[in-house]
């Protein structure tokens, strides 16, 4: 997910570039959004690993 975010990023930075702004902003949003999920994604997976490392006592 991270790859697909980092791709729309830099679809973003080219289409800016040639002067595509409408494109840049669609990818950009996407990116963002792609990168946020990614981020909470990251961190449930991280406190679900912490909680079953724990042996319930």
């Amino acid at each position: 997910m991270l790859y697909w975010a980092l791709v729309f990023l830099v679809v973003a930075i080219i289409a800016g570039v040639f002067g595509f702004g409408g494109i840049a902003s669609a990818s950009a949003g996407i990116a963002q959004i792609l990168f946020v999920l990614f981020l909470v994604l990251f961190v449930v997976a991280m406190v679900a690993r912490a909680l079953r490392g724990r042996s319930p006592t």
